[in-house]
């Protein structure tokens, strides 16, 4: 099979996309994993899938699949590119609305910026005590479409994304899929860096949008910052979340930033 694709980034989160419309397009799992494989195919930390939405609640659907060829319920910088990739295959020229694992997504579009609603946030804790094999350390979770672990740290650069990550992904508190691990720097005033372990790439990832809006919600508790919170991620890029505070929850989350188009091209499965 020859299988014609796309290629983006949204602040260094890369994917194949892949429009599948007509659905003549059926992946193995083994197909996926070959697709992100940075050394033997295309390179990437996920494959999206256009589809058509069989429910009829948004205009279009999404399948989305980690590095590993784990299904995903929700990416944020994936979100962002898929949204450009759909305006431009579709010829689009409005917002629209697409379904995810996590529910509906909002896109709306300025210039090469766009912005995506997220679903409700759940599942808020704070100030949990966790047992690691280095002692304890103090996490907060919440799901924002995906489950992600959060830790503030002193100097970002000298997170152990590597060393914690992978621990605390496993961790038996997130069992049984685990969660992602996001490691937060405050750098002032309504302003955090983000590096993120990812559950699925199994490695850190140049950003993650669901964990950018995870630790800008969680920032917005501990550290008490209003909306929008900017968020600097691996990449370098900086993206923001805005948020409205209702009933003791969070409402109305969007994520904005950057999503590109890198290449085009085929490749035979």
């Amino acid at each position: 099979m020859l299988l014609e694709f796309t290629k983006m980034h949204g602040a260094g989160n890369d994917f194949v996309l892949i429009d599948n419309r007509a659905q003549t397009v059926k992946l193995s799992r083994d197909e996926i994993v070959r697709l992100c494989d940075r050394h033997c195919g295309v390179g990437a930390d996920g494959v999206i899938v256009l589809v058509p939405c069989v429910s009829h609640k948004a205009d279009w659907a999404w399948e989305f699949y980690n590095s590993d060829g784990s299904t995903g319920e929700m990416c944020g910088n994936g979100a962002r590119c898929f949204a450009r990739f759909v305006r431009k295959v579709a010829g689009l020229n409005r917002d629209f609305s697409f379904e995810t694992e996590a529910g509906i997504i909002n896109a709306g579009f300025h210039g090469e910026s766009v912005t995506v609603s997220l679903t409700q946030p759940a599942e808020l804790r704070l100030h949990e005590e966790l047992a690691l094999s280095g002692g304890k350390q103090t996490v907060h979770s919440l799901n924002t479409g995906v489950p992600h672990a959060v830790i503030f740290v002193p100097d970002a650069d000298q997170a152990m994304v590597m060393q914690l990550g992978p621990e605390i992904r496993r961790h038996p508190r997130f069992g049984p899929r685990g969660t992602n691990v996001d490691f937060v720097q405050v750098l002032g005033p309504g302003w955090i860096r983000v590096r993120t372990f990812e559950r699925g790439v199994e490695g850190e990832t140049l950003a993650c949008g669901t964990g950018v809006t995870a630790s800008a919600l969680i920032a917005s508790r501990v550290h008490e910052f209003g909306s929008p919170i900017k968020v600097q991620v691996q990449s370098g890029a900086q993206l923001e979340v805005s948020f409205v505070e209702r009933s003791g929850g969070f409402a109305d989350v969007r994520l904005t930033g950057p999503a590109e188009f890198v290449f085009e091209g085929r490749l035979a499965l």
